[in-house]
């Protein structure tokens, strides 16, 4: 590791343990160090000095309890650079807000440059589910400030099993989420630190908002957030480990894109349907600095039902926060929603979902994925994805006709109505030969086929017209 490898991976571990609780500050070094003694020891130094840094902030003469025209009321928040205070604006108009303030002692040039870059993010949004900023200025003893809607209200998660919402409730919150991060993102603004505390619901008008909040680790896309050169990014640890992209793992944050914020609201909605979090915290944490980054990279986390079935008695408190049972709730999970939170938690981001409308399926646009998607389940229907794009590759009609044949059969056997054994072992053995029916079939011919091979009423009613759109399909690709 090189020294400015060393000096980032120092600072990050001394940022990431000024976080916790004075009391969880040993155990915190501790596991970030995982046995490295002299990367704990320039920590601990480093915490040493801070603390005799924020001791001395206590022996000044206390700071007045109005800076410009706020009025500091109660402190809410403080992290390892910054405070946040529930403030009383006076002044030209009188409202509760949240004044951001850099703590003593941490106005360097880094620090002030996120601050101001986190400013001027919140200028650039204007939606609801995005805290608004008001203004900035500073106090009379130089520490720079700006004020923003003050959001009371729970953490989504926290708030969500305090109101035992139901998993459509859950998924409808979740959407406006999505939507607040699309408007970001068109503004040219990468959170990169998604995370249900930085999601407060406001109660407005007697229903709950989302508010995403606490842009302080944002980039941008298209424009500089602030004049101040920020050098950051570079061996620097980006986020919160938990809800953290493989790309923002890398540590270098060149590869960093909207699509890194799709991957964090995969983590959230996980947890917000399985009622745990996709690698239990404390596990990940445990195996030091490197492992941590090296699972993000590459471990595949189970599926949010194969999840909830693992969690034992916790699995029963989830689902009852859901207002269900642990089979009612693995039920629920298993199939779409699967699908669709590990299709936002893919390493490979070109294979996530393109955007956070997407995810939430906000588009007007109808593909064929969109298409097929009320007869196939969405797993079917990105086998099929992949095999269309091998056959535009490689010209082969053939590839196309089985990958929709294989996805039909597929489905049958999930839908037998009758679940019988050996139906569906029969239609197993009729695999090969269903697979290679769609060249010598017409769609009526298919659908009999189909219903003769796996025997019964087996739910196959609609699976004429599905050969119908592939068919039109094939047209359309210029293929009949």
């Amino acid at each position: 590791m090189s020294s400015s490898e060393r000096h980032a991976r120092v600072k990050e571990i001394f940022l990431a343990v000024c976080e916790e609780a004075p009391g969880d500050r040993e155990r915190a070094l501790d596991e970030a160090c995982a046995g490295d003694e002299d990367l704990r020891r320039e920590v601990a130094t480093l915490l040493a000095l801070d603390e005799k840094t924020t001791h001395s902030a206590r022996t000044r003469p206390a700071e007045t309890n109005v800076i410009g025209a706020f009025r500091l009321l109660q402190k809410v928040g403080e992290g390892g650079m910054g405070e946040v205070w529930e403030a009383e604006q006076q002044q030209p108009v009188r409202r509760r807000v949240a004044l951001k303030l850099v703590k003593w002692g941490m106005d360097t040039r880094e620090v002030l440059a996120r601050f101001e870059s986190e400013r001027q993010a919140l200028v650039l949004m204007s939606h609801p589910n995005i805290a608004r900023a008001f203004e900035a200025g500073a106090s009379d003893e130089g520490r720079p400030f700006f004020a923003m809607e003050y959001v009371k209200g729970l953490p989504l998660t926290a708030y969500c099993d305090a109101q035992r919402l139901d998993t459509r409730r859950r998924l409808e919150l979740f959407c406006q989420v999505c939507e607040g991060v699309q408007h970001a993102h068109q503004k040219g603004v990468i959170h990169r630190d998604i995370k249900p505390s930085n999601i407060l619901v406001a109660i407005e008008d007697g229903r709950p908002v989302p508010k995403i909040i606490d842009f302080g680790v944002a980039k941008a896309t298209s424009q500089r957030l602030t004049e101040r050169t920020l050098f950051t990014e570079l061996g620097q640890w980006i986020g919160t480990p938990e809800y953290m992209s493989p790309e923002q793992a890398e540590l270098t944050g060149l590869d960093v894109d909207t699509r890194s914020d799709v991957y964090s609201l995969g983590v959230v909605l996980y947890e917000l349907l399985a009622g745990a979090q996709p690698f239990d915290s404390e596990e990940l944490r445990s195996g030091g600095f490197d492992e941590m980054r090296r699972r993000i990279r590459e471990d595949e986390p189970p599926r949010p039902s194969t999840r909830v079935s693992g969690l034992g008695p916790a699995s029963q408190l989830a689902a009852e926060r859901r207002r269900t049972d642990r089979p009612g709730l693995v039920r629920t999970l298993r199939g779409d929603l699967d699908w669709i939170v590990m299709k936002a938690l893919e390493k490979d981001r070109t294979r996530r979902y393109a955007s956070p409308s997407e995810l939430a399926d906000l588009g007007e646009d109808r593909t064929l994925e969109q298409m097929l998607v009320g007869r196939l389940g969405h797993a079917e229907v990105d086998d099929l994805r992949h095999a269309l794009a091998g056959f535009v590759r490689d010209d082969d009609v053939r590839r196309f006709d089985v990958a929709v044949d294989h996805a039909l059969l597929v489905r049958v056997l999930h839908r037998v109505a009758d679940p019988d054994e050996q139906i569906e072992a029969r239609a197993r053995v009729q695999a090969p030969r269903i697979a290679v029916l769609g060249d010598r079939h017409a769609p009526h011919e298919f659908h009999h086929e189909v219903r003769t091979s796996v025997g019964g009423g087996a739910c196959v009613e609609d699976l004429g017209d599905v050969r119908v759109a592939h068919h039109r399909q094939r047209l359309a690709l210029g293929i009949e």
